[in-house]
């Protein structure tokens, strides 16, 4: 099917509507670059530019590159160095050449964009979403879609106020194997579920103690560090290890963990709970990272519900054979989504009733790509919802529920006790020093305004 385009195009286009599954199995087998593009045909086109490109950036700016509706025409980053990169990168994935940006708000007064996709740090992720908003270009905003909780309520707010689509890269909302499963769970294949687990292992290695010095000259550091308050260059935390500073990043919590506490949230039907704790630390190594390395949350819901998330960044073994995955537990069985697309459904004695077996391998441990034909399913969704209306599979409500979730998983690992929450909004119930991290400071002139 390769080798016949027009062909595939057409299948394609008549399974769209109604089976997800049976177009992802159509587009796992080894395409190049340019019949990639082909994964989808139709008229409309997006014009997408796309804010952080070191390295996840990079990925979704050659994704998107490689839709059938999108031209990247912009790459914008605050390294000279991932500005030419990315650039040259795209020319296997579409003919135009994009204009680079050091400053992506010079991209947004462009009339031409039609949508900011943002891969920047984690602080950055809300502010230049509503920036993006405000000047009325659609949103693909990387998980978590924002640093502290009252961002994402911004974020809530402003979609409605501006009307732009905003879809959150929890990408595991558009892959087919995953939707089935979490289908199965709601089809009542296991009986009521009450109890949920996620996890998320790694053999991060330590980041050292940090000397403070002169930015390179290839770095922005003003403008990178943007909306969070001021701080001296450091030499340990370029390009990735700004995760485990609550400064700029939210830890392995909201790393990776969101991912998994999205799909416990979306399979057990679940929105705010009413007790959440947190236990844990930074336990493997006496370094410069702030965020627990190792850490445990527990979320309990009304109606006799629970889940919890175990990270460990700095010891890599697998829980039901995969790094990464959930397990939902219910009065007639089990489901195990792994790392993949793919579930296996158990009775209450362990054995095996129903199995998806995943189309293509992927890596969740991979920072840049782990899965990018799956991806470009979410991508589409996008591009279905922006052309045509259709629903998003991840919406920012959606998706700042599931990225609140951890939140406040993190802010009773902080505050070092277990906080009550009302159901209703997700909001602390009478703890003044956990409302504290509510919300943040920010750097005069950068705070965010609806």
């Amino acid at each position: 099917m390769a080798n016949q385009p027009h062909s595939r195009r057409k299948f394609i286009k008549k399974v769209t509507a109604g089976s997800g599954l049976v177009m992802a199995g159509g587009i796992v087998p080894g395409f190049s670059a340019r019949s990639y593009r082909r994964i989808l045909g139709a008229n409309e086109r997006v014009n997408a530019s796309v804010m952080g490109v070191n390295s996840r950036g990079n990925a979704l700016a050659r994704n998107f590159a490689a839709q059938e509706r999108c031209d990247v025409i912009h790459i914008c980053d605050v390294d000279s160095r991932a500005i030419e990169k990315c650039i040259e990168g795209l020319e296997e994935r579409q003919t135009m050449k994009p204009k680079g940006f050091t400053d992506f708000r010079k991209s947004l007064e462009d009339p031409d964009v039609d949508c900011l996709v943002i891969a920047a740090p984690d602080h950055w992720h809300a502010p230049a979403a509503l920036l993006a908003m405000q000047a009325d270009k659609h949103v693909y905003i990387e998980k978590p879609c924002s640093h502290n909780p009252r961002e994402g309520e911004i974020l809530v707010e402003a979609q409605k106020r501006y009307n732009k689509v905003v879809q959150m890269g929890n990408q595991r909302r558009s892959w087919p194997n995953v939707m089935a499963g979490i289908q199965a769970i709601k089809d009542g294949a296991i009986g009521r579920v009450y109890y949920g687990k996620g996890w998320y292992t790694n053999n991060r290695p330590s980041i050292g103690i940090g000397k403070t010095t002169a930015p390179p000259a290839w770095l922005d550091w003003e403008l990178w560090q943007g909306p969070a308050p001021r701080r001296s260059f450091k030499d340990n935390l370029i390009h990735y290890n700004w995760h485990w500073h609550w400064h700029w990043g939210t830890g392995e919590a909201l790393n990776n963990g969101t991912h998994m506490i999205d799909l416990l949230r979306w399979g057990m039907a679940v929105d705010y709970p009413v007790k959440v704790s947190s236990n844990g630390g930074r336990y493997r190594y006496q370094d410069d990272w702030e965020t627990p390395d190792t850490q445990i949350i527990n979320l309990d819901f009304a109606n006799d519900m629970t889940m919890s998330w175990e990270g460990r960044s700095c010891n890599g073994k697998d829980i039901e054979g995969s790094s990464v995955g959930v397990m939902f537990y219910g009065e007639e069985g089990s489901i195990l989504i792994p790392g993949g697309d793919s579930y296996t459904q158990f009775d209450l004695k362990g054995k095996v009733v129903q199995k998806a077996d995943a189309k293509m391998a992927i890596d969740p441990r991979n920072t840049m790509n782990p899965a990018e034909q799956l991806d470009a399913l979410h991508i589409n969704n996008m591009f279905d919802s922006i052309a045509k209306g259709t629903s998003l599979n991840s919406d920012i409500d959606s998706g700042h529920k599931s990225t609140l979730l951890v939140q406040l998983g993190n802010i009773a690992q902080r505050v070092g006790r277990s906080l009550n929450i009302d159901p209703k909004n997700g909001h602390i119930i009478k703890d003044k020093e956990a409302r504290k991290l509510w919300s943040r400071t920010y750097e005069k002139g950068w705070e965010m305004k609806l």
